[in-house]
Order: structure tokens, then sequence, then C-alpha cells
């Protein structure tokens, strides 16, 4: 498997922090900058954010890690994703999710009928845009005719699915191309991993046995990152799911490397020093683990 370990800022990630991050991102050698997925405040989003740095860049690779897709509809998504593969080809990594991570932001994604079945139908409707030329489609929720969003990208998008809930791992088997969890330990990413290539197999697909990994924070667990840990997973003790430091995030990187993941996405778990001390201890402490 190709360990590949991409950086995300974090609360790093507002516009000035972006603009200033890039160079020094790219001069580092880093594989792949993420972009998270957050409407209130101050950060960049996501697709947005993901568009200029592809401009600013040549070699970088840049990801949604993890846009919401239902409540966007799904031949703009894959306009702007057709877009973008074209501009900067093979740099393009889309992540997509059910709902944002922060409860209040769901009404900026409001949708009619169930979230779950609004997933489905519009990631089956994209990946269709993204592979056929003309996609004539009549679902529950969309009905297109003769839809085209332009050249098709040399070699098809990868779309790959966040979640952790039993129904999250089967979507992935049946529809994703790749899986990235988060808050999870690596014996639960281990599960979940076996769980979504069972699904796969169930719906007479294959999944690329190097498509799975992990966003991983890493930092001082605040009372912020304690009260987001309680919401995403009562009860459990944050320290297992964040290391404290880079010698720990090392090890615990190592061990979901053993349970079958390879691909890892590592942030700030909250503000700290400053983005440029994160990415330099970045590429000291993590690049050596990839191979």
């Amino acid at each position: 498997m190709k360990v590949r370990i991409g950086i995300s800022l974090g609360p790093y990630a507002t516009p000035e922090g972006l603009a200033a991050a890039i160079g020094p991102i790219e001069a580092a050698g880093i594989d792949s900058l993420w972009l998270s997925e957050v409407i209130y405040g101050d950060l960049v989003n996501p697709l947005t954010g993901m568009a200029y740095t592809l401009a600013r860049t040549s070699r970088l690779k840049v990801g949604t890690g993890v846009a919401v897709l239902p409540g966007r509809h799904p031949v703009l998504v894959a306009k702007e994703l057709a877009s973008l593969a074209a501009l900067a080809p093979r740099r393009v990594l889309p992540v997509f999710g059910l709902r944002p991570a922060r409860l209040p932001e769901t009404a900026a994604f409001a949708v009619q009928g169930s979230r779950a079945a609004v997933f489905d139908e519009s990631l089956e409707l994209l990946k269709l845009l993204l592979t056929q030329q003309n996609v004539s489609f009549s679902g529950t929720f969309f009905a297109v005719t003769d839809a085209s969003v332009g050249p098709l990208p040399a070699r098809p998008l990868d779309i790959w699915l966040g979640g952790s809930a039993p129904e999250g791992l089967r979507r992935v088997g049946r529809y994703g191309d790749g899986w990235l969890g988060s808050y999870l330990t690596p014996a639960e990413a281990r599960a979940a991993r076996e769980q979504i290539l069972r699904a796969a197999a169930a719906a007479g697909r294959e999944i690329d046995p190097d498509h799975f990994g992990v966003s991983l924070a890493v930092g001082e667990v605040t009372p912020d990152v304690a009260r987001v840990i309680e919401r995403r997973r009562p009860g459990t003790d944050p320290v297992t799911l964040i290391p404290a430091d880079w010698a720990q995030a090392r090890r615990m990187i190592e061990e979901y490397v053993g349970a079958g993941l390879s691909k890892f996405v590592v942030r700030p778990a909250a503000a700290g020093s400053g983005a440029g001390r994160f990415i330099g201890e970045f590429a000291e402490q993590m690049l050596p683990l990839e191979n």
C-alpha cells in the first residue's frame, strides 16, 4: 500500500491563512491539502479554496475533507468537479458526507425528503455525469435529460465518502471509490473497513484496497475539542482518538496502517502556535512515514 499523508490547516484555513500556507506546503513536498466544510465562521469554502489552491500550485493535490453533498444539486457539483479536473488533472480529491460536522449548519443544506435517500441518489447521478457524456436520469429527487458537464476527466474522478455509522459504511460499499473516516480508533477503523468491503461485495463492486483512510487531529484536547468528541462519540475518552503530540501521532498512524488504512489527513486539533510551525513540524514528522 502507498502510505500518503495530507495536511489540513484546521482553524488556520481562513482566506489569509490559506493564501500564506499554500507556498510552504507545496515547497515542503507535502502530498495534499484538505479543506473542511465549515459554513459559519471564517474558514474558506472547500470548493472555492480548492480552485484557488490549484491555480497557485503545480503539483499539490487538494481535497475536500469532508464536503456535504445532500443539499447541493449533483449536476452543479459534477460541473464544478469536471471543470477543476480539466484545469488541474489528477489533483482533485473530492470527499463527500451526509451532513455538516456542525449541526446548526444543516440548515444551509436543506433537502426535500430523507437526507440519506437524497445522498444515495445524488451519488448515483453525480457518478453518471462524471463518466458519461450525456445523461438522462429520472429518480425520486432529481430528473435530467441529455445533461452534460463538458469534457470528462481522462481518468475518472474517485469519489470518496466519509461517515462511520453502519448505513454510512454500507453507502461507501455501494457507491464510494474510497473512504475517509474520522474519530475512530485503529481497531474501529479496521472494523469499518471490513464492513465496507462486505457491502461492496454484496453490491457486486470492488474498492481499491489502497483507498481507505482517516482524518486525524493532533494536539491538545481543549474544552471545545472535548465537546466535539462528546457530540460525535458520546462517552469516548478523547485521548483514544486524538494523539497529544507527533510521537503519538506516528505510533497511531502505524497502527492504522496495520489495520489496513493507507491514506491520512492530519490537522491541528486546535489553534496553537500558528500555521507556519504546524506545517514545518508536519513535514518533519509525517513525511518520513510515507513510502
